[in-house]
């Protein structure tokens, strides 16, 4: 019962009701209904039932009314343990077992031995998520906040389904735009540490990647110099060398004080310059076999015009590397380490034509599990002014909206006069800032682009990762509450009879589906839309259902079990999008 899908359960019962109905009017040529394709709505009026499912689109098939066929469908499927299903017009119309589907539901909840929520749907799988993906010339920004949100929730998610998980991040440590941010340092820096200015690291190096383009404005030499730059890297120049250790070295200790911040981990960094040499050679692997071809130029190309895309550059004419020469040698130095069933690429929506074109060319070089690669396309975030720039350092950086928003929440518990029953004011407010931030990140569905609003995002009321963590501290309140009450009822789900109180046994029914459903997808908006519903139908309970005050000892122990069973799957949930959870606020 820990992963039952009620509504799946119901819609395969009505497809195979209608399939047995077509073979004995003999229409057995259409073939099984599929289940997906019958209807499932919830009857406005509770009198009605628990589920409707419309038999309008059956009516062409059978050659029959739909009111016939809802008829004879519930008689095919009456007397099913689950529950009971009865015609009404056209609908069947399904009745729960209410008091069996609350005992089952509350047991699984509570059954250590099947965790809920966990269904089995991706076991014995390997799945690798890559995401993240910085460059050292910068700090992370908000674009990065999503992107990284988005592949620990789908990782969380991916994991809680039964696979085994990978996280990786790609630190693009070389290329062009790394040299640009030496060659304004070496001018200008003076050979001043991050530690001696007082500016964190990633930080540090970020204002001279910014310096570097107000440079080039001044000399139009500049960028010559940076292709020259970077030659001199790839040949192995001592002095160039050591500054690019050195910088990288500040770049990627900033980036991951940040990623400790968000809560964002990795099983293993790669970097760019350990791979791109490799990818390089598979190219000229390629080359040699007549899957490429050499421009007059001398650069290497890829005509991709019969898989339906372009031509496509591998190596400049100077033979240099390219995004993409390194992302060749990545991915195939990936699974070499790890031979997953599949990769997830978390990269923004302007890329989804580069990757095609990834996948394609590694498809021409033979490698079957290039098949397995998936492209999770985010859309980008702007702000009330526009689309972030980072080369004219109007980039919105991370750690400063993460301050923006811990300060923003600060101010709101002390307008709220709650210093005192926070506790920790500073660490508080730092998670509720997290929460409001990953929250917004994540409730839409990931190709839609967003217009991020830090003091909507912070909104305790409403569609928001605030009012879902304030859900969470009135539960561990009023349970903490019900603890000193010490009451002495037992706890019968038949006594569950509101509907609120069923409402919100459906709701948490529905947390295993939801979860394998969004893994499926690669979707985590999926998980942050349940979360909000379950902690509206959780609020009508509290409202209108009395716990400590009950009107019988049994029937308080039985709404507090359920309250505690809410919050259970609101903790889990809450993880899985990368929600701090807090028991006061």
């Amino acid at each position: 019962m820990s992963s039952f899908d009620f509504k799946r359960f119901w819609k395969e019962k009505i497809a195979a009701a209608v399939t047995t109905l077509s073979s004995r009017g003999g229409s057995g040529d259409a073939g099984a209904v599929d289940p997906d394709a019958v209807v499932l709505e919830i009857p406005p009026d509770p009198a009605f039932g628990d589920l409707g499912f419309p038999m309008f689109a059956f009516a062409k098939t059978l050659k029959k009314a739909p009111a016939r066929i809802a008829g004879e469908v519930a008689a095919a499927i009456c007397g099913t343990a689950h529950g009971d299903a009865r015609a009404e017009g056209p609908y069947v119309n399904v009745h729960l077992d209410r008091a069996a589907f609350a005992a089952d539901i509350l047991a699984a909840i509570f059954d250590t031995t099947r965790p809920f929520g966990r269904p089995e749907t991706l076991r014995g799988s390997r799945i690798m998520v890559e995401f993240s993906s910085p460059n050292t010339n910068k700090p992370l920004h908000l674009g990065h906040l999503r992107n990284d949100v988005l592949g620990e929730s789908v990782s969380r998610i991916l994991r809680a389904c039964g696979a085994e998980v990978r996280k990786v991040c790609i630190i693009n440590d070389r290329g062009v735009h790394i040299c640009k941010s030496m060659l304004a340092y070496r001018a200008f820096g003076e050979g001043k540490t991050p530690e001696e200015v007082g500016v964190k690291s990633d930080h540090f190096v970020g204002a001279w990647y910014v310096r570097f383009n107000a440079l080039a404005k001044e000399n139009p030499g500049a960028e010559a110099d940076a292709l020259s730059m970077l030659r001199l890297w790839e040949q192995g120049d001592a002095d160039v060398t050591a500054l690019w250790e050195k910088m990288n070295r500040w770049a990627v200790d900033g980036m991951k004080e940040t990623y400790l911040r968000t809560g964002i981990s990795f099983d293993r960094y790669y970097f760019e310059s350990e791979t791109y040499l490799r990818g390089k050679a598979e190219i000229l692997k390629g080359l040699d076999a007549g899957l490429f071809y050499r421009e007059s130029d001398g650069a290497v190309w890829a005509d991709l015009r019969s898989e339906g895309l372009d031509k496509k550059v591998l190596l400049r004419n100077d033979g240099t590397s390219l995004y993409i020469t390194q992302d060749i040698g990545t991915a195939i130095l990936r699974h070499q380490d790890w031979r997953f069933d599949r990769l997830v690429f978390v990269v923004g929506s302007e890329q989804q034509y580069y990757f095609k074109a990834l996948f394609a060319i590694l498809e021409k070089l033979g490698f079957p599990w290039a098949k397995s690669l998936f492209h999770l396309s985010y859309g980008m975030v702007y702000l009330p002014d526009g689309r972030m720039k980072s080369r004219e350092g109007t980039v919105v950086d991370a750690d400063d909206l993460l301050d923006r928003l811990r300060d923003m929440a600060k101010r709101e518990i002390r307008e709220k006069e709650r210093e005192e029953a926070v506790r920790d004011l500073e660490e508080t407010s730092e998670k509720i800032g997290l929460g409001a931030l990953h929250y917004y990140l994540l409730h839409a569905s990931p190709a839609r682009d967003m217009l991020f609003n830090p003091q909507e995002s912070l909104s305790f009321n409403g569609n928001t990762g605030p009012y879902l963590q304030y859900m969470g501290a009135r539960l561990s309140s009023l349970l903490r509450r019900q603890k000193e009450a010490c009451p002495k009822g037992a706890v019968c789900p038949a006594l569950l009879r509101t509907e609120s109180e069923w409402e919100l046994v459906k709701r948490l029914a529905e947390y295993p589906p939801v979860i394998a459903e969004a893994a499926a997808r690669i979707d985590p908006s999926l998980v942050a839309g349940y979360l909000y519903e379950l902690s509206k139908s959780f609020s009508r309970f509290y409202h209108e259902c009395p716990m400590l005050n009950a009107e019988t000892e049994d029937l308080a122990a039985t709404r507090l079990h359920l309250a505690r069973a809410a919050l259970f799957v609101l903790k889990d949930a809450l993880d899985l999008i990368c929600i701090p959870f807090l028991e006061t606020m």
